[in-house]
This record gives structure tokens, sequence and C-alpha cells, in this order.
């Protein structure tokens, strides 16, 4: 049994990135794996980066809603982040989420041989859902890019293994089968490293 950490980041309660939420969450349990939940949306994160937190953070006196967040990501031994691609990356409740609590001296730091990422005992597992078809972003290579920028300028970045990335395409204009085997990959997924 381990302790999985969702990050979760979509407005609205219907969205398909809600079916991957509940799938995971279902997943999961029936493995018995302890699971905590961190809606951004619903807990009413405030994804703004602020000076204050910059002098909290260069301090050690951590603004009380990025120590909570840390607190979490300290519990965790996997990370599942799931969120929509939006203008090809994260939507802007995401990236302030990454901005504020991945912050230096949490998540990386700098020694005398470089940067050494703090979070080397943590794994991740990133589900993206977008409304372009993948043979758009294949073919122009935004699908590569978007993996190289979150899995490697961010999570790598600090130390954290990528167990798999995945990009549900055209979620919007895909049949309902189509979207269900989505879910199945969801639940394989899981299954696989849970």
């Amino acid at each position: 049994m381990s302790k999985h950490l969702i990050v979760y980041s979509h407005p609205n309660p219907k969205s398909f990135c809600h079916a991957i939420l509940e799938t995971i969450q279902e997943t999961l349990k029936s493995k018995g794996h302890e699971i905590v939940v961190r809606d951004l949306y619903a807990i009413a994160f405030n994804p703004v980066l602020k000076g204050s937190d910059f002098v909290g953070i260069k301090s050690g006196n951590l603004p009380a809603d990025i120590k909570e967040e840390q607190r979490h990501i300290q519990w965790a031994d996997t990370m599942t982040f799931i969120y929509p691609i939006w203008w090809t990356g994260l939507p802007a409740m995401m990236k302030g989420y990454i901005d504020k609590v991945y912050s230096f001296g949490f998540a990386y730091n700098v020694g005398t041989k470089g940067i050494e990422g703090l979070l080397s005992s943590k794994n991740v597992i990133i589900f993206n859902t977008q409304g372009t078809p993948q043979e758009t972003y294949t073919a122009n290579g935004t699908t590569e890019a978007m993996k190289k920028t979150s899995d490697a300028g961010i999570f790598q970045f600090c130390g954290i293994k990528v167990l798999q990335h995945t990009f549900f395409p055209a979620v919007p204009y895909v049949d309902d089968a189509s979207r269900k085997n989505y879910l199945a990959e969801v639940k394989n997924c899981m299954m696989k490293f849970a």
C-alpha cells in the first residue's frame, strides 16, 4: 500500500478531467492505497505568486497555503497530476501551483555540483486532456515540447521520476466509445503503477 497524492485542476465538475479523477480514485481505493486529493478549484488555491511569498520562502517563514501543499507532497510516495492542456501548456491554476509550491529549498536547491532535485523519493503520473487532435500536435512537435517542458523542466528537475505522461486528444470531439477507451487506459496505468 502506498500514499498517493492527486493534484487536480479543472473548473468544470462535469469535465472529462473529472471522469479521470473518479477513475483514479476508484482504482486506487480498490487496491487499498491511501489517497489525498487536492482539487485546486475546490480548495480555492490562489495561484498568484506574490512578493511576500518570495520573502517567506527565503526566510523559511512559509505562507500557510504553500506549507500545506508541501506537507501533502512530503507525505506522498506517488503523485498524479490531472489537468487540461490550454494554449499548449499548463492552465494558470496549475502553473501557479507549481510556481508557489515547488519552491527553492523544497523541490530543488543549488549545490556544489549545480542544481539538485530534492524530491528524488517521489514518482509522478500525468494525465492531460486536450481539444486538439493528436496528429496536429505530433506533426508540429508540440506534444514532445509539452512533455519536455513538464517532465524534464519541472518534475525531473526536482528529482521526481516520471512513470507515465498520457495525453488524451480531441476530447470534446471524439465519441463516447473513445472516451471510455481513454478511461480504460487511465485504469490500466494506475493498476500498473499502484
